[in-house]
């Protein structure tokens, strides 16, 4: 029976002919129906990806070389676009709606053959962390049903986590492939602001979204992070430098790394004691091992989650603004008096509750009289942490801290208190508000029986650094409990 462990591992039984293209895709096909309960897919492209893999098989049989994703069967989160294939956000508002092209990012992996098996669950328009708010009803952990899988791309990690595809897409705008990630178990990484294409992402927050990527094996997750850093006309927010060359990663397990670590953040009031020893045991750990680990002040930790808030929701307020029932989007059946109402019944009834929210407080920091009390505020606070991230840099090659302050929580045990949702963010959105990558690594198990990870963030464009030391710490510094689950 096929077991996916790697790309490579994947490609060889290929080429021995143990396994094939289209064995392994009905496998999947078999593993998410058996787990139609765990809620993580919109849409299955059934027909579809077993056509794909006839034809890979036939084009194998042939003697052509294989491609660099041959055969790789991934699924992607309800927010990037795929010609000819519905994409709704997991909003009401976008029900039913077709896209008319497909993101930048997902062609080139489908440029090298990979298998797009279907989209997947997340919060509504990419805002939560639990992938509550969802008009498709909310997905379940696979490690414990009673618990959240994070979110927004909770069904991108959920679908990596319980086998039922081998890498993933999604998008992070404040943590929303790190935190998943860490709370099932998985490697997910966020790329720099500008690394990747955003051409074929719906927007939430054009200057913090990034798309991110979910795996179980990090030479994978590096494979596909390669293949989509090139430079696309499309997207005038991409970096305009050349991308390194991100695999196969070059072992750097001899060096010794410069780390840093923030007191505010492992010494927060928010923070599990358990996260928090396992955490400074570590750090003794790398310093024991010859690494530098440092503390590092920054005063800024309560101004992050504040920030970051003022400026998303500005922004989709904006962007979000496009959706009112006349191009596309959801038409209320009630008759309108007038042209107002007839906006304001299309989108109250297509728009969730957490978007409706977040769109009336961006309106607010936006509007006359509170701009410069908040808004502009905000971006002040985002040039310090820019400043200092800059400042940190010059000294080390990476910032340590936790993903998130506590394991996944019980279902709706927030969903009455948005604030109390929001600050499980504190950790993640400072790689967002910055624009540097972040990488959540699956090094620790908790006494409660789920598993948590690290959070690893290196300097604007420098995912070469970050996969290096992501490498030296799950070879050298995983704990048995996470590497057996």
């Amino acid at each position: 029976m096929f077991s996916f462990e790697s790309i490579t591992g994947y490609h060889q039984q290929l080429n021995n002919n143990t396994v094939s293209c289209s064995s392994v895709v009905k496998g999947y096909l078999v593993r998410i129906e058996a787990n139609r309960n765990l809620n993580a897919f919109v849409e299955v492209y059934e027909q579809e990806a077993l056509q794909k893999a006839a034809e890979l098989d036939k084009k194998r049989e042939s003697g052509a070389p294989l491609k660099k994703l041959h055969g790789v069967v991934i699924a992607i989160k309800d927010v990037i676009c795929y010609k000819d294939h519905k994409v709704s956000a997991a909003s009401a508002i976008l029900k039913d709606f077709t896209s008319l092209y497909t993101a930048t990012t997902l062609q080139f992996l489908i440029d090298e053959d990979a298998i797009i098996i279907g989209n997947c669950n997340c919060d509504e328009f990419a805002m939560g962390s639990t992938n509550e708010n969802s008009g498709y009803g909310k997905v379940l952990n696979a490690l414990d049903n009673t618990k959240v899988p994070g979110g927004s791309s909770g069904g991108s990690a959920v679908a990596v986590q319980a086998n039922l595809c081998m890498l993933s897409l999604g998008s992070d705008t404040g943590g929303s492939v790190r935190q998943p990630a860490d709370f099932c178990g998985i490697i997910g990484l966020k790329p720099s602001y500008g690394q990747l294409s955003r051409y074929g992402l719906l927007a939430y927050a054009s200057s913090f979204d990034q798309v991110g990527i979910f795996g179980k094996n990090l030479d994978d997750v590096a494979l596909l992070l390669d293949i989509m850093s090139k430079h696309d006309p499309m997207d005038s927010t991409m970096s305009l430098q050349p991308a390194s060359r991100l695999y196969p990663i070059r072992s750097q397990r001899d060096k010794k790394f410069r780390f840093c670590y923030f007191p505010q953040a492992v010494d927060h009031p928010s923070i599990d004691m358990e996260i928090k020893e396992k955490i400074n045991s570590l750090t003794n750990q790398l310093k024991n091992d010859g690494h530098t680990i440092d503390p590092v002040n920054f005063d800024l930790i309560d101004f992050i989650v504040p920030a970051y808030y003022v400026l998303t929701t500005a922004e989709a307020s904006s962007n979000l603004s496009r959706y009112d029932g006349v191009r596309f989007g959801h038409q209320s059946e009630k008759k309108p008096a007038d042209l107002e109402d007839f906006y304001l019944n299309n989108r109250t009834e297509g728009f969730g509750l957490e978007v409706k929210r977040r769109i009336m407080l961006g309106t607010f920091v936006l509007s006359t009289g509170y701009y410069d009390a908040y808004y502009s505020k905000a971006q002040k606070i985002r040039a310090l942490g820019v400043a200092k991230m800059n400042s940190i840099f010059a000294d080390y090659d990476a910032i340590v801290m936790p993903t998130v302050p506590e394991t996944a929580f019980t279902l709706g045990k927030n969903d009455k208190d948005p604030i109390a949702m929001y600050l499980a963010d504190i950790y993640t959105v400072l790689a967002n508000l910055t624009g540097i990558p972040g990488i959540s690594l699956p090094l620790f198990s908790h006494s409660n029986n789920m598993p948590f990870g690290l959070q690893v963030m290196t300097n604007r464009g420098n995912e070469l650094t970050l996969l290096h030391i992501s490498e030296t710490l799950l070879k050298g510094y995983r704990s048995s409990e996470v590497n057996n689950q």
